[in-house]
């Protein structure tokens, strides 16, 4: 049997890319190494997910989750202060306005279980070794399944939604690491720690430490957090190369950070990701294309992964819809999602950069441009395909402007 598309992959990107082709009708076979669920980092959603959210048919699922709400992200300086909250609804008049800080093993099976609900053919513990070629077209992969089965399957076209893993960029040479962003995140969990209080009780929080690196702050389910500090890697492994030490040493120099976790008991285990920034050289070739993380991963400061993961599923689905209605699939089919794809990632980037910046400081930069606040939390949110240049040229700007102090750097 000869497949409309196999999508390799059953995390958020692969599962949305299988859901919106089935959706169109499409018979689409998803094919998963792990069983689920499984651990996955990337907990903090972004509120325009809400929009692929109710396109997947997983609105109701989410509020009833009883994963905390998050309504803001606030940023702590390095001598403790905490910025005012970035609102959403401040600047959102929408229900998007609020999302959720999720657990990634229950929401990844989740999204998974809706693409078979949805029509998808999914699989798991069976694990694609090898692609079928004819000439430079890929049509189909090789599996292996659990217990020593080999399996081969057709498709008109496949995705790539492998994740960090990158089958496909890695294979053709695609992937570049992004120069500017060589960060590692050293990252675990407690239970009982602090939380604030009212509406600021889910929210995400961004502490600075120094050098330009940061705490992420993340409320979950049964009264755990997620924290994790991310760094160079030359700064975080100066004096051991020891995990857990590194992640005491900073944590006790972050005063926020310190006093949140005072209260709390460390659950483990301390896990290390390094070099985590990337972007494959191209999004799709005849017969293929790369969604989520196999194509790019930005720097996770903004939480965009996950809203990027989605929305590249959604955009490649599409694509790949109107493509086999045509009669063919090539590397032009995908020109409109490589476009839109990589608006969003420059966009975040832009952000991102920006936060690494000495000089840079998002409270002054409010303070001097007061009018650009609602497009500084459209970016925040998500709400990337409007038009943002006002923002960006702003930020350039204020970057480079020589009045401001060079080691400015906080909130």
């Amino acid at each position: 049997m000869t497949y409309d598309a196999i999508v390799i992959g059953g995390g958020p990107a692969g599962a949305t890319t299988a859901t919106v082709l089935a959706q169109h009708g499409r018979r689409v076979l998803l094919l998963e190494r792990e069983p689920f669920p499984r651990y996955h980092i990337g907990e903090s959603l972004m509120p325009y997910t809400w929009f692929s959210f109710e396109r997947l048919g997983v609105l109701d699922w989410l509020k009833r989750s009883g994963s905390p709400r998050k309504h803001s992200v606030q940023f702590v300086s390095t001598n403790g202060q905490v910025s005012q909250p970035f609102y959403f609804f401040e600047t959102i008049k929408h229900e998007c306005a609020s999302t959720w800080q999720i657990l990634r093993s229950d929401f990844d099976a989740m999204m998974l279980e809706n693409a078979t609900a949805k029509g998808a053919e999914v699989r798991q513990g069976v694990a694609v070794r090898d692609l079928l070629m004819d000439g430079d077209r890929v049509v189909g992969v090789q599996a292996d399944v659990a217990g020593g089965d080999r399996e081969t399957h057709q498709a008109r076209v496949v995705v790539d939604a492998t994740g960090r893993d990158t089958l496909l960029a890695g294979r053709l040479g695609w992937k570049r690491r992004d120069p500017d962003l060589h960060k590692i995140a050293i990252f675990t969990y407690f239970k009982g720690a602090r939380r604030d209080p009212g509406l600021d009780e889910g929210a995400t929080t961004v502490a600075y430490i120094p050098e330009k690196g940061w705490f992420w702050y993340i409320p979950l389910l049964n009264d755990t957090v997620s924290v994790g500090v991310v760094a160079e890697h030359d700064y975080l492994y100066r004096e051991t190369r020891d995990p857990e030490a590194i992640f005491r040493g900073e944590a006790e120099g972050c005063r926020w950070i310190r006093d949140h976790l005072a209260p709390g008991t460390y659950l483990g285990p301390m896990r290390v990701t390094g070099e985590f920034s990337y972007r494959a050289t191209k999004a799709a070739g005849d017969g293929f294309c790369l969604v989520g993380d196999a194509f790019s991963f930005l720097d996770p400061v903004f939480s965009s992964g996950v809203f990027l993961a989605l929305k590249s599923g959604e955009l490649a689905a599409d694509a790949i819809h109107v493509g086999l209605d045509q009669g063919d699939i090539t590397a032009s089919t995908f020109d409109g999602y490589t476009r839109d794809v990589n608006h969003a990632l420059a966009s975040f980037r832009r952000l991102v950069m920006a936060f690494y910046d000495r000089r840079f400081s998002f409270g002054e930069f409010i303070g001097a441009h007061p009018e650009l606040q609602p497009q500084l939390v459209d970016a925040l949110v998500g709400n990337v395909y409007k038009d943002l240049r006002p923002l960006f040229d702003a930020l350039g700007s204020f970057s480079m402007s020589p009045s401001r102090s060079a080691d400015a750097v906080g909130t």
